[in-house]
C-alpha cells in the first residue's frame, strides 16, 4: 500500500483467489481484504501490512474517499472494517466499500473540537469539557464527504450542553435523526460532577440507542 494523502489516499492491492488462505499472506506480511458494492461482485484483495497500519494510525484514512489501485484499474472506496489481532499490532483483515458519485453514503465522521479555552465555561468559570460524542454519523454524497466536523466551544457555560442539531454541518451533510432525536455532543461540567453527567449521557444515549 503506497498512500498518499493529499487528496485520495492510493491504495495498491492484489486481487487473490478464495484458496490463499489468509494466515500464509499474514506471515507474508500482507494483510487479506475484500472490496465490495456497487453493481460488481466483491473481490478478494491483500495489502502490503506496514504501509497500511501506518495510514490506519491517520484519522483521515477513516473517513476519507480512498482511492483503491487493482489491477491496473483504480477504484473509489471507503474503509468499512478493520480486525485487529486481539493483542499484537497486526491488522487480520480489511473491508472496503465501493463508492459511486450520485448514491449518497453513510459515514461516521471525527468531531475536532475548538475555543474550549476561550468558553465562559473554562476561562471564567473554572469548568472541563466533557466531550460526549467524538464522531457523528452523516449522509451525504462522495463528492460532499468532510474531513470532520468542527464544534465550536466559544459560548459554552457551566452547566450548559452543545447538541446535535446546534452544529453547522458542512455542505451536503445530513444528519439521519429521528424528529425528536438531538443528541448531546459536549457539556461543560466542575470537575466533581463529571462522571455524574457522563452517567446520565451515557442513559441518554442508551434510551436512545434502544428506540
Amino acid at each position: 500500500v503506497a498512500v498518499a494523502l493529499d487528496e485520495d489516499a492510493l491504495l495498491r492491492s492484489t486481487a487473490r483467489g478464495q484458496a490463499v488462505v489468509g494466515r500464509r499472506l499474514r506471515r507474508l506480511g500482507r494483510v487479506p481484504g475484500i472490496v465490495y458494492g456497487g453493481e460488481k461482485d466483491a473481490v478478494n484483495i491483500d495489502l502490503d501490512h506496514k504501509d497500511l497500519y501506518l495510514n490506519l494510525r491517520n484519522e483521515r484514512f477513516h473517513a476519507s474517499i480512498l482511492t483503491l489501485a487493482l489491477d491496473g484499474a483504480k477504484e473509489q472506496v471507503l474503509l468499512r472494517a478493520v480486525n485487529m489481532h486481539p493483542f499484537k499490532p497486526q491488522v487480520q483483515h480489511i473491508d472496503f466499500q465501493r463508492v459511486s458519485k450520485d448514491k449518497k453514503i453513510h459515514m461516521n465522521v471525527p468531531l475536532h473540537f475548538i475555543n474550549a479555552e476561550k468558553s465562559p465555561g473554562v476561562k471564567e468559570q473554572g469548568g472541563v469539557v466533557n466531550h460526549v460524542l467524538n464522531a457523528l454519523d452523516i449522509v451525504c454524497f462522495p463528492d460532499h464527504l468532510p474531513e470532520f466536523i468542527e464544534v465550536n466551544l466559544e459560548n459554552l457555560a457551566v452547566g450548559h450542553s452543545l447538541h446535535v442539531r446546534e452544529l453547522s454541518m458542512p455542505k451536503g451533510a445530513e444528519l439521519p435523526l429521528h424528529k425528536a432525536e438531538n443528541p448531546v455532543v459536549a457539556t461543560v461540567v466542575v470537575p466533581q460532577l463529571i462522571t455524574e453527567e457522563e452517567e446520565a449521557a451515557q442513559a441518554a444515549a442508551a434510551v436512545a440507542a434502544s428506540e
